[in-house]
């Protein structure tokens, strides 16, 4: 029997997969193919990896035969019971020492999960986030990789070879250990669902408030563009915006305005809520994406609640203006947040992030890739213990230059009826986290007044005390906890 020749090989022939591995070899790398539907790697050979050094398998025994030691084994197939099954089936045929690499969507929990599971029978496990859709797939993604550490300078090579660039540097680099990779992506997902819904509002702004044509909001997307607002997102919606239908009316208007989710986002959500971080700018983006899908319910309470009949009268090219204004300030906010709950998760699970590093492996290749996310580099590596992105010195005078336009946007949609859950909650959050003094000395008196359930006095932090409030009640308290 020859030698084995395969660096790495790839099960899963959807078209990420397809495209991963054209990338790969484009590289230099040679690829074992491998498909459930076995046929289907006959027509990938015959086809789309036709005069290629891609070497197909007709089964995971043929697969592993064919692959050099260490060997290196990568999933993309659906997240979920799909990826254990993979994982069951290999590890009988795999020695101490070999790599399996999880590039799904997978849920980060999983991921600590398949590492512990893997690292007892002698096996490395990374499971790593994989953005910027087929076309990023084939040209060059953004890999984040995370698991175990010593998979790292064997599939090194390989990642940052494929992986997108910004300028000379590749949109990768070793995340942390266990579920880091898919965490890291998951929120990167969570902040692209805060993205898109930020850009839907200042459409939806421009279009019901000012009343401007797709025409006018092209070229408005594409003067932001080439702003501080450089980004994938505000690109492809410059496009959509020019794109017309048959009949030569625009395309997007013809589209059901119900939006889908595949849970990424909802996966930050819940993670911010469980950590204690307040990642309100994702869950708004989330929930609006859940309110889009009541089609049938908000007809019938268009009919019920009419708008209100004010118009915006104001100089509208000032307004646009304020928009673009309140979109950037918002999209700090979202990031900042973003950037919040993996602070928290690392301390709580007690990894070691490298948050620089992070923002790099987002500035090319992935979805939310900007011109912005250069910025955030550059403050963590100014600042790696840096608290929060808002009080960083750059982005502190970017929200001061804009909040009187943030102010002015959110006043505005609600006195004219238009929703704006995102840019409305970006600016609540910021004026909570500014305020020295918040209402919750309020919460804590009517938790201690229904529950007993203690409270620090300003005169005496530290030490917690109960009130009998009414003369009624005992002087006994719960046990104190935070809520």
């Amino acid at each position: 029997m020859s030698s084995p020749q395969g660096d790495i090989a790839l099960i899963g022939l959807a078209v990420m997969g397809q495209n991963l591995i054209l990338n790969m070899n484009d590289h230099g790398f040679t690829v074992v193919a491998f498909n459930r539907t076995v046929s289907k790697v006959e027509e990938f050979l015959k086809n789309e990896a036709k005069d290629t050094k891609v070497i197909g398998a007709t089964s995971l025994q043929d697969m592993v035969q064919k692959l050099k030691k260490p060997r290196r084994v990568m999933l993309l197939v659906k997240a979920g019971q799909a990826v254990d099954d993979f994982i069951n089936s290999l590890v009988p045929l795999l020695e101490k020492g070999d790599i399996i690499i999880d590039g799904g969507n997978s849920e980060y929990r999983d991921s600590i999960r398949r590492c512990k599971s893997l690292k007892e029978k002698g096996l490395l496990f990374v499971g790593s986030g994989v953005s910027g859709g087929e076309d990023g797939a084939r040209y060059g993604p953004s890999l984040m990789p995370g698991g175990s550490d010593e998979a790292w300078p064997a599939i090194k090579e390989i990642f940052q070879s494929i992986a997108a660039k910004a300028g000379n540097d590749p949109c990768c680099d070793w995340v942390g250990p266990e579920g880091a990779g898919h965490f890291v992506k998951m929120v990167h997902n969570g902040i692209e669902y805060g993205d898109m819904q930020l850009i839907c509002e200042a459409y939806s702004l421009m279009k019901d408030a000012l009343g401007m044509t797709h025409g006018e909001m092209a070229e408005i997307f594409n003067s932001w563009n080439k702003s501080e607002l450089e980004s994938f997102l505000i690109e492809i919606t410059r496009d959509i915006m020019k794109f017309n239908d048959a009949d030569g009316q625009p395309l997007v208007e013809k589209i059901i305005d119900s939006a889908g989710q595949k849970g990424t986002g909802k996966w930050t959500a819940i993670a911010s809520l469980e950590y204690g971080v307040p990642v309100t700018l994702i869950g708004e983006a989330v929930f609006a994406r859940c309110l889009s899908s009541l089609k049938e319910e908000r007809v019938a309470a268009s009919q019920v609640f009419p708008a209100p009949t004010s118009r915006f009268s104001g100089d509208k090219k000032a307004f646009v203006e304020d928009i673009k204004n309140a979109l950037y300030a918002s999209k700090i906010v979202s990031y900042a947040q973003g950037f919040m709950l993996m602070r928290e998760t690392a301390k709580e699970l007690g990894w070691k992030l490298n948050y620089g590093s992070i923002a790099l492996m987002w500035r090319g290749g992935c979805i939310i890739r900007s011109v912005f996310l250069g910025n955030i580099k550059q403050a963590f590596d100014k600042n790696p213990s840096l608290s929060n992105l808002l009080v960083d010195s750059f982005f502190k005078e970017e929200i001061a230059k804009c909040q009187a336009s943030w102010r002015r946007v959110v006043s505005t949609a609600v006195t004219l009826g238009i929703p704006t859950p995102a840019f409305s909650t970006a600016l609540a959050f910021f004026d909570g986290y500014r305020s020295a003094r918040l209402p919750a000395n309020l919460i804590q008196a009517q938790r201690d007044y229904f529950g007993a359930h203690t409270y620090e006095r300003v005169d005496s932090p530290g030490k917690f005390v109960h009130t009998n409030w009414t003369g009624h009640g005992g002087s006994v308290s719960s046990t104190t906890y935070q809520a």
